[in-house]
């Protein structure tokens, strides 16, 4: 999104959105399964666990270190990730507050 259009949003509306984008590919949520299952850091072992090419999990974990859900750690020549515990509690309470802010009206309007 270009820099003249983001003033259109809230900062707010700009994280959340950033947060849902990098949860929006079914590759990145077996990715954060991964890892929250393991609750350890984890380096080859996501491409033996998910049956993608090396590359395409390196983009996935590209888009998610880029919103900071996960982070890394370099151990020689592998990088060793795992969740970004304080980045994944403002996620989920923003994600939360944003889908809490519907109230349905007992009669559908549609």
């Amino acid at each position: 999104m270009g820099a003249s259009k983001t003033n259109a949003f809230s900062v707010e509306d700009i994280e959340v959105s950033a947060y849902l984008k990098a949860l929006g590919h079914p590759a990145r949520i077996a990715i954060l399964n991964l890892l929250i299952k393991k609750q350890a850091c984890i380096c080859g072992d996501i491409v033996d666990e998910i049956s993608l090419a090396q590359s395409t999990i390196s983009q996935h974990l590209k888009a998610l270190k880029a919103v900071n859900l996960i982070k890394g750690d370099i151990d020689g020549v592998s990088v060793c990730y795992c969740i970004n515990e304080s980045e994944w509690r403002k996620a989920q309470i923003m994600i939360q507050d944003f889908l809490e802010k519907a109230k349905f009206p007992k009669e559908k309007c549609c």
